[in-house]
């Protein structure tokens, strides 16, 4: 059975979603403020997932899930009260693998959940049998779970992994935002654009010497991303 945290200083907010995510058969846990969430989560070492809202008292949801980056990657989900992409562009600059907007709907919710869950899950049980993907100084090796850069790991999130995983295996193609996130994330890929090129410039920031001037990870404008060997 799947661990998911749910942390929120609204308490109506936590039991309605408890109620959404029982019904679908996970376990759950509850915290009403960064600092809880990131006790639960040293104290429950296989949490699967974690729900977070931004704006809390005591840590709010951006220190919570720095400290939480610290040891694990887990899927983080922020849930925030504004529509502003500044909000959700921060939390995804920090770390969060994707965010809802509140307030949501129940459909919604479970289907973003279940979509992280997958993605979390299978990245953690692809077959040893994959090969070793290699551009230039990268190197991706899936059965470890291991990407490093001219020798050096790099410590990616299960998202960042994924991405570059998808753009290695068919290096020179260029993928559309609405292409890596229907793929990545598994989900309608409406409104992803934001969503795709905040995690492709954290990915650029830990894969490239120079960010501004990449060598792997490129924009082709108008079209999308791709990977390419680098000079």
């Amino acid at each position: 059975m799947n661990k998911i945290l749910i942390c929120d200083d609204e308490k109506d907010i936590v039991r309605a979603i408890e109620i959404y995510l029982k019904a679908e058969g996970y376990e759950l846990f509850k915290a009403y403020n960064g600092l809880e969430a990131v006790e639960v989560m040293n104290k429950e070492s296989d949490i699967r997932l974690v729900l977070m809202d931004i704006m809390m008292p005591k840590m709010d949801g951006i220190e919570a899930l720095m400290e939480i980056r610290k040891t694990s990657n887990v899927p983080v989900i922020f849930l925030t009260a504004k529509s502003e992409d500044a909000d959700k562009i921060l939390g995804l600059n920090v770390g969060a693998d994707d965010y809802i907007t509140k307030p949501f709907l129940p459909a919604e919710l479970t289907a973003r959940v279940r979509s992280s869950l997958r993605r979390y899950t299978m990245l953690g049980s692809v077959s040893a049998e994959k090969n070793v993907l290699t551009i230039g100084g990268i190197v991706l090796d899936d059965p470890a779970k291991e990407v490093k850069v001219d020798g050096d790991t790099v410590n990616l999130t299960k998202t960042e992994y994924e991405i570059l995983k998808l753009l290695m295996q068919e290096p020179g193609r260029v993928y559309s935002p609405h292409e890596i996130y229907s793929k990545v994330w598994g989900d309608d890929p409406y409104g992803s654009e934001n969503t795709v090129a905040v995690h492709i410039r954290r990915l650029r920031e830990k894969i490239e010497i120079d960010p501004a001037k990449p060598r792997y990870l490129k924009v082709i404008w108008g079209r999308g991303y791709k990977i390419e060997g680098g000079v």
